[in-house]
């Protein structure tokens, strides 16, 4: 089966000329169907930037990246439009729309989709947010939520034109730890029910035990791949050692 993510070779940079420099090095990770995969490392180790390529959210420009695929190594706006709509995003700010309601918020992210109807768009968008437990808040502004209640309208947002890949960057960091439990897992449910792939970006050692694999990068440079059980139990020894 071919992966839905193959990364040959990247190398990405910021700026021009002088001001040129080097933010990813030689990337090679293949991404296969329904596969949670977390990226981890300290800040500014590139993860986000890579977690930007593959979302074409900007296009790749040395090596191969392919989406779905689609080759992204300088794609035009119009492929990485087409690349956008087949991916989910959640961030650590949930970018809810102040002045919409829950289900509002949720429509908003199938308009893009002309192929469903308005009373299809509602009635998806209603359907997700029961799926998040958040029946009774559908008409709920996003100031009258809390926190985990924000990232779960995020969440059903994402998941409501039922992508092929969702993409996560720090879901969990804004929250308290059960509160971010409850969205990871919830996360996880439901797009193992779509049957679609999540990369996740986090900081957060506590929810590493939800992944198929984890990737470690530093300074640009992926570090690591293995499996989540065995680096999850690495992170633990190593918080047992530090705490002692």
């Amino acid at each position: 089966m071919e992966p839905v993510v193959s990364i040959k070779n990247l190398n990405h940079f910021f700026g021009r000329s002088q001001l040129r420099k080097q933010v990813l090095f030689d990337i090679n990770l293949e991404i296969n169907a329904g596969e949670i995969i977390i990226m981890t490392g300290p800040s500014g180790s590139g993860k986000t930037t890579l977690l930007t390529l593959i979302g074409g959210l900007r296009s790749a420009t040395s090596g191969s990246l392919q989406v779905l695929g689609r080759e992204l190594l300088n794609a035009s706006p119009r492929r990485l439009t087409n690349v956008r709509r087949s991916n989910g995003y959640i961030f650590q700010a949930h970018n809810l729309h102040g002045s919409l309601t829950a289900i509002q918020n949720v429509k908003m992210g199938l308009e893009v989709h002309k192929n469903l109807s308005r009373s299809q768009m509602q009635t998806r968008s209603q359907e997700m947010l029961e799926a998040v437990g958040l029946e009774s808040r559908l008409n709920y502004y996003p100031d009258d939520l809390s926190g985990g209640q924000k990232q779960r309208v995020a969440i059903a947002r994402a998941l409501a034109p039922h992508p092929k890949i969702i993409l996560a960057d720090e879901p969990t960091a804004a929250l308290d730890s059960k509160s971010g439990r409850n969205v990871v897992n919830l996360m996880q449910k439901l797009a193992k029910q779509q049957a679609c792939t999540i990369l996740l970006v986090t900081h957060d050692n506590r929810i590493l035990d939800i992944a198929d694999r984890i990737v470690n990068m530093e300074d640009g440079r992926l570090v690591g791949v293995g499996e989540a059980q065995n680096l999850a139990d690495r992170e633990c020894v190593g918080e047992t050692i530090n705490s002692n």
